[in-house]
């Protein structure tokens, strides 16, 4: 292929993705009942484009019903944003899949959509030539205790109404019941007729097994009624009559939990369930005092957050866990609810090496294929590198000096006898020099240990978890041990660092005392060696020895 047509290529799919962003359509549902309507809606986000969608290749499976524009202006930080939408209300002529055809606006184009016509059965004749009447219905006979049922209560009307209609809530003892969203209205052609149609939704979640009774629903609203030709005047209609119209109640058989369920398991009915992990940072290379942040996200469609449990935490040795507040969440969707909860967790490798984490399993009963189904994540290792900002020195090792032969055993002595007479000489020169007062011992390089510990101090008594472990690295670097060692010796220690790891590591945030850390690190004997010794090596002997 040429450069000059890969440009091209390049050129045409940029003025593509320019197109489906400056026109977009979208439709208030995707699945519907035979003779029902569907709103389109058309939004252009381009001011240089005028005129209005070329609504012709509706024509073939659609009948519009009717459309309005709507101009919209928006202010946003001295930035005007303005766009047009149209509203198209679609009548589809068939049943089954029907495709919405690309609507040309200008140069732009929308892209086509897809629609789920089903067939319905005929209302009863008399609910038909009722001006007003009321349809409830479930999605299913049967469902087991604590999974979902979807409720739909629709109110058809031929007539026109009042703004002051209101529905009956839904009440139902021993059951959860979620409303799915606001009420949605469309129209609907029943018998060449057509019908105003004002849709509610209801999840609804039996928390016992056996028969399951769903009220009669309510509807109340104020007629419409046109006055007669003869009392034409400029008000052209009169005050109408209040109405009461209500469902026919429903039964709703409750299957129990079944026999074959693990019993030392959440029960979790949904008609599908999804798993998903994610990391930040990845932990690809990962050291020695490193924050992750690990995430485990479960998706069921046909239950709410609510119902989920808590995914098993990542509780090993080696790994210091600090939890996060769950996030819990519910999306709506043609078949309910959609409930979603993530756990996250701060982990910090505290050693170095291979770091096993076992697989996160999650059982559930699949309420569409009606079996038991695990799903799960595979376990992972970690690799943990050694982290050169936390290493401090240590001892060398001491050297292993085997004994000659004893054809050499006078070398060896008369070198043993040359080592103890300088050891004895060194030793000598310096008790001299020692007791010379005129003499100052030479200043130690770099900070010294009261410096360091005051700082720490300072940090501690400001409350401040970064500043405070700062300091502390730099002291513990002077120490003969580890901080690791001391906190496993020493348990206020350890305690006090968990407090400071868990305010530095976790999402959420949390104030935090540096008291506790700072009487830890005063009660360690060690600490108080070592501040006794640096007072006593920073300090200048007296001017006029006695």
């Amino acid at each position: 292929m040429s450069r000059r047509t890969t440009l091209l290529l390049l050129l045409a799919l940029s003025a593509s993705d320019a197109q489906a962003a400056n026109l977009v359509a979208s439709v208030d549902r995707s699945r519907l009942n035979s003779g029902e309507t569907v709103e389109l809606t058309v939004e252009s986000s381009d001011v240089t484009q005028f005129g209005k969608p070329d609504l012709s290749p509706l024509d073939a499976q659609f009948e519009v019903s009717g459309t309005r524009q709507l101009n919209q202006l928006t202010t946003l930080g001295g930035d005007n944003h303005a766009t047009t939408r149209w509203i198209i209300t679609l009548l589809p002529k068939e049943n089954g899949t029907v495709v919405i055809p690309p609507l040309q606006v200008g140069d732009y184009q929308t892209q086509p959509i897809s629609l789920q016509v089903m067939e319905t059965a005929s209302q009863n004749t008399n609910a038909e030539l009722a001006p007003v009447f009321v349809e409830a219905n479930l999605d299913q006979t049967s469902v087991y205790v604590q999974a979902q049922a979807l409720l739909t209560v629709r109110v058809y009307h031929s007539v026109s109404l009042y703004d002051d209609s209101s529905l009956t809530p839904l009440q139902i003892p021993d059951a959860r019941v979620e409303q799915l969203g606001e009420s949605r209205t469309y129209e609907k052609v029943i018998n060449s007729i057509r019908h105003g149609v004002i849709e509610t939704r209801y999840a609804i979640y039996p928390q016992h097994s056996g028969t399951l009774d769903i009220p009669t629903q309510t509807f109340s609203a104020t007629l419409v009624e046109p006055r007669p030709p003869q009392e034409n005047t400029l008000q052209g209609t009169k005050p109408g009559k209040l109405i009461h119209v209500s469902s026919a109640p429903l039964a709703l058989a409750v299957k129990p939990k079944p026999a074959l369920y693990p019993a030392d398991t959440p029960w979790l009915p949904a008609r599908s369930l999804t798993l998903s992990e994610g990391w930040n940072p990845e932990p690809e290379h990962v050291q020695v005092g490193d924050s992750l942040t690990r995430s485990l996200t479960v998706k069921a469609e046909g239950l709410s957050s609510a119902q989920l449990p808590a995914l098993p935490s990542t509780d090993i040795n080696g790994l210091r866990r600090y939890p996060d507040q769950p996030v819990l969440g519910n999306q709506t969707s043609d078949r309910g609810l959609i409930g979603s909860r993530e756990d996250r967790e701060a982990l910090v490798p505290n050693r170095m090496g291979t770091l096993e984490l076992p697989a996160v399993e999650v059982v559930w009963w699949n309420t569409h294929e009606d079996h038991l189904e695990r799903t799960s994540l595979p376990a992972r290792t970690l690799q943990v590198a050694n982290n050169p900002s936390l290493m401090v020195d240590t001892p060398a090792t001491p050297t292993i000096i085997t004994a000659p032969d004893d054809s050499r055993l006078w070398l060896w002595q008369l070198s043993t006898l040359l080592l103890a007479c300088t050891t004895l000489l060194g030793f000598g020169l310096w008790w001299r020099a020692r007791s010379q007062p005129a003499v100052l011992r030479a200043a130690q390089t770099g900070p010294s240990p009261r410096t360091l510990l005051d700082d720490l101090k300072r940090a501690t008594q400001a409350n401040d978890p970064h500043a405070t472990r700062q300091a502390l690295d730099a002291w513990a670097r002077q120490q003969p041990e580890t901080l690791a060692d001391m906190a496993a010796r020493f348990v206020p220690l350890s305690d006090a660092l968990d407090g400071l790891n868990g305010a530095l590591y976790s999402e959420s945030g949390q104030y935090w005392l540096g008291e506790d850390l700072w009487r830890a690190i005063k009660a360690i004997p060690m600490a108080e060696r070592e501040l006794e010794t640096a007072a006593d090596a920073t300090s200048l002997p007296p001017l006029y020895p006695k």
